[in-house]
């Protein structure tokens, strides 16, 4: 068993209901959309990494002192391989976090389930031509595997939020789903501090409104729009 890895790096995790803790991130190449505002195009539109074997990662992973792993990518969940490497992590005492846009099931091992549906506004309209848009658009939302992953894993529901018009897939989401309010994430699409200031103050009005959570991008603020950190 080999997975294609992009990199291995110990940071903080920058989002969600765990924002702040320390972490080791493998982050798998290898993504089955190709969303227009993506922060890792080298997991997706231009994959890139090395094919590591399981020993070579869990070597890998242990040179750093952390109790927290996040599986990520790409989308992690297109691969077995991803499964044999969450039970390792796991023998190791480690709280596991996947990221996922929650399109692939796979039965890992998991602590917390960070999905992240894709909303209308990832579509890669113009990108490429446009040649990417039907595929996304047809594998983007998929209601069953969400609530699937849901059922069977601790969750959270995280969405990126460019414009407040979101809110209203948001909602229907929450509402085909049937996800906990207080499992519910927003937080600001953005590469750059300001432009997630500019997006946060009125994302924040709207999870008093719903309920829902704010989540900050930890990592965009503290250290820009960067790689390994």
């Amino acid at each position: 068993m080999t997975l294609r890895i992009a990199e291995i790096f110990h940071s903080v995790q920058g989002e969600g209901a765990l924002a702040g803790t320390p972490s080791t991130f493998v982050r798998i190449s290898g993504c089955n959309l190709r969303c227009s505002w993506c922060d890792t195009p080298y997991t997706s539109w231009k994959p890139e990494g090395q094919n590591l074997s399981l020993q070579q990662l869990m070597t890998e992973v242990q040179r750093h002192v952390s109790t927290h792993a996040v599986i990520t990518g790409g989308e992690p969940m297109l691969f077995e391989g991803t499964v044999a490497l969450s039970q390792a992590l796991k023998g190791l005492g480690m709280h596991i976090t996947v990221e996922t846009a929650g399109t692939v099931y796979q039965p890992v091992t998991c602590d917390l389930m960070s999905i992240s549906p894709k909303l209308a506004n990832s579509t890669p309209l113009n990108q490429e031509g446009g040649k990417w848009t039907a595929q996304h658009e047809r594998l983007r939302y998929q209601p069953e595997t969400l609530r699937r992953l849901m059922a069977e894993y601790p969750y959270q529901l995280k969405f990126v939020v460019s414009d407040p018009a979101d809110m209203k897939e948001i909602l229907e989401i929450v509402g085909h789903t049937r996800a906990a309010r207080d499992r519910v994430i927003l937080m600001p699409e953005g590469t750059d501090a300001k432009t997630l200031q500019e997006r946060s103050t009125w994302i924040v009005d709207l999870c008093k409104q719903e309920g829902f959570r704010y989540s900050p991008r930890l990592h965009v603020d503290l250290f820009g729009n960067k790689r390994g950190v």
